[in-house]
Order: structure tokens, then C-alpha cells, then sequence
């Protein structure tokens, strides 16, 4: 029998961008129900607000022959008031966390993305084991918060450190490579 290399399967690369067709919109709804409400239980039948209609919602892609495959990861932004934005809903499914940079490269389309709609102050209520990443990402702590049960840190992006983004629907694509999992 062959046995084959599971090196020759794996994903080339992700489109990072905004969802523009029912295909990915389905998919991120479809993800952020299976991180948040079967996985991590936070809501007890469905994730999805009164936010979600206004929101931009973007999307990692998987691919395969450079063709978009799967969503693999999501987030949402919205405008708050004038010049103030928030993310929320980050997610990205679990057979793909050791994939590296997803949610990196969400968060910075997220704040590209608002920075280039006029963007002076990015906030986020992110949860406790995330926090190490948006402090690498360049988000600064501003104090501890509880939502839906779950500890959170509500933290500010530093604008400085992201570019406008005017096109997030084209997006980018992003060839990563796989991080050894965690013990």
C-alpha cells in the first residue's frame, strides 16, 4: 500500500478579505455558530446580533488550486459613532489554528479596513486567552470586562501600525506556514 504525505494536501495559501458572495457570507455565519455557541458555548443557539446587518464581515478563505475552498476564519467591524470602530467575532475553525497568522491577518484587514473608512479609535472586547496575540498585533489593554460569562479585555488598536486598506474585498492572499501545534 502507498502511503502518502499529508505535506501534499495541505492548503498553498489564504485569501484574506471581505465577504462578497453568499458562499462566504454562509460560511462565516456557519463558523462563528461553531466557535461560539458548539465549541466554546457562549451562546446557547446562536451568535448572531443586531449588529451583524451593519457589520463588515470578512473572511479567511482556504484554497485549493487557488481557488477559495472553505472559510476558514471570520471577523466582524462596525462603526460605532463618527471615527470609532469596534471588531468583534473573531474566529477561526479549529482544524486551522495551527495554521499561522489567520487571525493575525484578519485583525489587520479588520483595522486596515476601518482606518481607510476614516477610522481614529479601533476597539475590541477581546477574550483573556487572546490577549497575547493583540499585544504582539500592537493593541494596547484598557481594562477587564465580563461578556456573556466570558472574561474579556476591552483593548485599542494602535492606528499607527496599520496602513488603509481601501480595497477589502480584493483583500490579499496570504501563503503561511503551518505552526508546529501547541503540547
Amino acid at each position: 500500500m502507498m502511503e502518502l504525505d499529508q505535506r501534499q494536501f495541505h492548503c498553498p495559501g489564504y485569501y484574506i478579505r471581505a465577504v462578497s458572495s453568499r458562499f462566504e457570507a454562509e460560511g462565516a455565519a456557519s463558523l462563528r455558530h461553531r466557535v461560539f455557541v458548539q465549541e466554546q458555548g457562549i451562546f446557547p443557539l446562536q451568535d448572531r446580533d443586531a449588529i451583524d446587518p451593519v457589520a463588515t464581515h470578512l473572511v479567511a478563505l482556504s484554497t485549493c488550486a487557488h481557488e477559495p475552498d472553505q472559510v476558514v476564519g471570520t471577523v466582524r467591524i462596525h462603526q460605532e459613532s463618527p471615527r470609532l470602530w469596534w471588531g468583534s467575532r473573531l474566529a477561526v475553525d479549529r482544524e486551522f489554528r495551527a495554521v499561522g497568522r489567520l487571525g493575525a491577518e484578519l485583525i489587520r484587514l479588520a483595522v486596515c479596513t476601518a482606518t481607510a473608512r476614516g477610522c481614529d479609535r479601533f476597539l475590541a472586547h477581546v477574550q483573556m486567552q487572546n490577549v497575547p496575540l493583540f499585544r504582539r498585533l500592537r493593541w494596547r489593554p484598557q481594562h477587564e470586562v465580563t461578556i456573556h460569562g466570558t472574561p474579556h479585555m476591552k483593548m485599542e488598536a494602535d492606528l499607527s501600525h496599520y496602513p488603509p486598506c481601501a480595497d477589502p474585498v480584493t483583500g490579499w492572499y496570504h501563503r503561511a506556514r503551518p505552526r508546529e501545534p501547541r503540547p
